[in-house]
């Protein structure tokens, strides 16, 4: 009965709006993945932001404010590429919105029109200490869409959005070759035209200046796409063989726009390429099936990106099947086992993460003046029998229990 009355309360509390609140998290380990770790830690959350943050003859917590503890505390995770919100978890056409099928370059096309907020993976994945999702249109096509950083949180966009409008979503590879573009050769030169496109739309719009008469028409197409070579957005490409990685670094030399290159499968082989080019890059998921364009993927890849010196972060990714997403903390409990390691793996899905999305000055890491986004386990987080026993966002708990 009383766990039935705190189920309704719960739910009834989520469903008012989620302001920031004042707490008081306490650890036996405390992870604050920027320094380290803090035996008996508490942190300290007032008006969504930490405001205190050390061990317990450091700091002194306020008597009037709730405590929540836990064995082990870390950072909210961040997903650094998911499709979660567009992509449901009944599979059905009417809540798979991360690909519109009608045309391979859809730049146009905004992450924040299709997020569900109520989606119930993004509950999901709340519940495993995942605070942040980079999400947004998927690698199906050849530029499928815009994509949005959210907060796992509220019953409406507006409640969730962090970033509305992250980056522009590309994939070289297969997954994105259709009837046209049916070669690699075609997908280049359809992307260069597209590029080429919105520079004189660029020039058209700088000669204008401020007379609106002689400014072209609107094209919201070759508007994302100038923002791209503006730097104001990056174009994030999805390609996982080594000739596809070299294309897309050739491609961003050759404009001079902000990659980010996502999935990098054969990435190994280009480590030296990669790291003149100061690309960042969001890994595939482990356990992803190695198969098709993952056919030479390998668990050790993310250790060598990490002593390679790169920056990089884990996702969940996109899958075409149910449950329509993957869980961050098991994809890095797994690369951790192949050799990245547990801090390393940890840093992949909090601060590394932020930093990739722009957002390590506020998100990633436990210190003050950061939102006071934490995960609570109750035992190591990477240890398959441990579980999530809260998830807090911005000082508010959002998951109480056991997943």
């Amino acid at each position: 009965m009383f766990k039935q009355v705190f189920q309704v309360v719960a739910s009834l509390a989520l469903a008012l709006p989620l302001a920031a609140q004042d707490l008081v998290v306490r650890g036996e380990r405390v992870h604050t993945v920027s320094g380290a770790v803090i035996e008996n830690g508490i942190v300290i959350v007032k008006g969504g932001k930490i405001v205190a943050i050390g061990n317990e003859r450091q700091v002194q917590p306020p008597a009037d404010v709730r405590v929540v503890s836990a064995k082990v505390v870390t950072p909210g995770l961040v997903d650094a590429h998911s499709v979660v919100g567009l992509a449901g978890y009944l599979n059905q056409p009417h809540d798979q919105d991360q690909h519109d099928p009608t045309g391979p370059i859809q730049p146009e096309l905004r992450a924040i029109d299709a997020y569900n907020a109520r989606e119930r993976l993004v509950e999901w994945v709340r519940g495993f200490g995942v605070t942040t999702l980079h999400t947004g249109h998927g690698p199906q096509a050849l530029i499928s869409g815009q994509t949005m950083v959210v907060k796992t949180r509220g019953e409406t966009i507006d409640e969730a959005v962090v970033v509305p409008r992250a980056m522009i979503a590309a994939t070289l590879g297969t997954a994105s070759r259709t009837k046209s573009p049916g070669t690699a050769g075609k997908q280049l030169s359809m992307l260069r035209e597209a590029l080429l496109g919105a520079q004189e739309y660029q020039k058209k719009l700088k000669a204008a200046g401020d007379d609106a008469t002689k400014r072209p028409e609107r094209d919201l197409r070759k508007e994302a796409l100038v923002d791209v070579l503006e730097r104001k957005a990056p174009l994030l490409v999805t390609a996982n063989r080594h000739q596809d990685i070299v294309s897309a670094l050739r491609l961003a030399a050759e404009f001079g726009f902000q990659l980010v290159l996502d999935g990098g499968g054969e990435s190994y082989v280009v480590l030296d390429e990669l790291r003149a080019a100061k690309v960042p890059i969001i890994a595939h998921a482990p356990m992803a099936r190695f198969v098709e364009e993952l056919e030479n993927a390998s668990r050790s890849t993310y250790r060598k990106l990490a002593d390679a010196g790169l920056t990089f972060a884990l996702q969940s990714g996109y899958e075409s099947y149910v449950p329509k997403t993957r869980v961050v903390l098991y994809e890095a409990g797994v690369a951790a086992a192949y050799g990245l390691g547990s801090e390393r793996a940890l840093r992949s899905i909090t601060l590394d993460a932020a930093k990739i999305l722009g957002l390590d000055a506020r998100l990633g890491s436990l210190d003050v003046g950061k939102d006071g986004d934490l995960a609570l386990y109750d035992g190591d987080p990477f240890e398959y029998t441990t579980h999530c026993v809260g998830t807090v966002i911005e000082g508010v708990v959002v998951f109480e229990g056991s997943r």
